[in-house]
């Protein structure tokens, strides 16, 4: 949001997406790794029984799991105002980059350092983890916009690149993690019988690691290749910007800015309905890839945690092809709203192969579902996330007022946020322990009406396409810049008055 932008290309884009590129990709694969860890180490024995988790059950973890990641996405809200009004958005990532750190490496506590506070630490732990956060990830996402200038063709390109880091650090997360919770694990006998114990305290350890490396990468690099942007408050910067054109805006936002942020909220409301069902991965579905899925390949158990980095490979392998697809389309190039009823289509694809894995147990919670059926899933999520979450980023930092930008990409996650609290307690409908065939029947419901509920979505929003587009004043379409869609404006009411006079 400075007017001193840095010079240089690689690939065709400023070489600072690539920075940003590396910094996201090491800090989603702190919370990537913790997240993969996190319900299995909430449901995990206590050491006394031969596990190092603290012990609670499916239901109550789930829901924590649903209130931690709402939590991770409610919190940009006010680190987008601080860095607006406050800080600027350089020093909000380096101040929440180190609170994200302290956060897993208290997590990272051994429980023998202090017997009896395990879970007050763990709150703790994840307090810290989670006001981080809030000023890391609004202000990371919303610098990748000010690199390029209004009507940058770009844009949607490098929301894509950017997108590929979050999925590479994801990526490696799951397989990392799983490689420190079984190297560091150790085997202790119970009533005769040998018993393996993760060490789960390794995995956030590793966690904390990858922060570390995000906050080295991010301090060394920005100034020679961000050069000031991020560095002033956006709402000081605007003020600049109208003070130099001699302009003082008596009304806080015009027309073309209201409608604009009208397309935000409702797109908003169907995004919450996407990631809902598709936050299930790190709860509900990692639960049953843990208790019901065959995950043996020969003579070896694939770890829970691998199935976790599915999607970030499968994003790394087909965000290039999807974001040619849409170039090669060209004139024919779906909007915004249309992508993301795609994207809600696709989600309720996958659930489909969920049913179809509940359907081969035939009721019997002593089998086990083949690990396809949950390949298939991820691979459909993932093809419905490319369709939606990268382009609402993208049309965040295209419709939001400059002096806000960060604030609305802030309320972005807030959808998000309400979508994991609300993924978190349908998952929870799972049940509080009971029998295993009731627990698998909960499943299939809830499977089931995620299908259904994201195909009526897809239906609703399509035909809303067109309105919402006509909302957004040219930002997508043959009007690129905020001046030519006010110049439209300005002649569309000088006809209606013509009209009516």
């Amino acid at each position: 949001m400075s007017n001193a932008k840095p010079q240089g290309t690689m690939l065709g884009h400023p070489k600072g997406l690539f920075l940003l590129f590396t910094t996201e990709l090491w800090e989603r694969f702190s919370y990537y790794a913790m997240r993969a860890i996190l319900v299995l180490y909430l449901v995990d024995k206590v050491e006394s029984n031969g596990g190092s988790g603290l012990g609670w059950t499916q239901a109550d973890a789930l829901s924590l799991y649903g209130t931690f990641t709402g939590l991770v996405y409610l919190t940009p809200l006010f680190g987008g105002w601080l860095a607006d009004n406050i800080l600027g958005q350089r020093k909000a990532i380096y101040i929440g980059g180190f609170l994200m750190a302290a956060g897993q490496f208290t997590l990272a506590a051994p429980h023998s350092w202090m017997p009896g506070l395990e879970t007050t630490m763990f709150y703790i732990g994840l307090g810290t983890l989670i006001i981080g956060n809030g000023l890391f990830k609004p202000n990371i996402s919303t610098m990748v916009g000010d690199l390029y200038e209004e009507g940058d063709h770009r844009r949607d390109g490098a929301f894509t690149i950017f997108y590929m880091g979050i999925n590479v650090g994801a990526a490696l997360s799951g397989f990392i993690v799983a490689w420190a919770y079984t190297q560091f694990g150790h085997s202790i006998v119970i009533d005769g019988k040998e018993v393996f114990v993760n060490n789960w305290q390794a995995g956030f350890f590793c966690a904390g690691i990858g922060m570390v490396a995000s906050l080295i990468i991010q301090f060394i690099f920005a100034q020679k290749l961000l050069g000031d942007i991020g560095t002033v408050p956006a709402a000081k910067l605007e003020k600049q910007k109208n003070e130099a054109k001699g302009e003082i805006r008596k009304e806080p936002l015009t027309k073309v800015e209201r409608d604009r942020i009208k397309v935000i909220m409702v797109m908003g409301l169907f995004t919450v309905i996407f990631w809902a069902g598709f936050e299930q991965a790190g709860g509900l579905m990692n639960l049953f890839t843990n208790n019901f899925t065959d995950r043996m390949i020969g003579g070896w158990e694939v770890p829970t945690t691998y199935f976790q980095s599915l999607n970030a490979i499968f994003i790394v392998v087909f965000a290039p092809v999807i974001a040619s697809i849409w170039i090669r389309l060209g004139k024919n190039e779906p909007n915004s709203p249309v992508k993301f009823a795609l994207g809600l289509v696709l989600l309720g694809i996958g659930f489909l192969f969920m049913i179809g894995a509940v359907l081969e147990m035939g009721g019997d919670a002593s089998a086990k579902s083949s690990m396809w059926w949950l390949v298939g899933a991820y691979f459909f999520h993932t093809m419905g996330e490319l369709c939606l979450s990268p382009i609402g980023l993208s049309m965040v930092t295209k419709l939001a007022p400059l002096r806000i930008a960060s604030l609305m990409m802030g309320a972005w996650f807030l959808f998000i946020a309400a979508a994991n609290k609300i993924g978190g307690l349908v998952g929870s409908l799972i049940g509080h322990g009971g029998d295993v065939e009731d627990q698998l029947a909960n499943a299939m419901s809830i499977f089931a009406g995620i299908a259904i509920t994201a195909g009526i979505s897809a239906v609703i929003l399509y035909f809303m396409a067109d309105k919402l587009v006509d909302w957004m004043h040219g930002a997508e379409g043959h009007n690129e810049t905020e001046e030519q869609a006010l110049t439209e404006e300005i002649a569309v009411t000088a006809d209606h008055e013509a009209i009516k006079h």
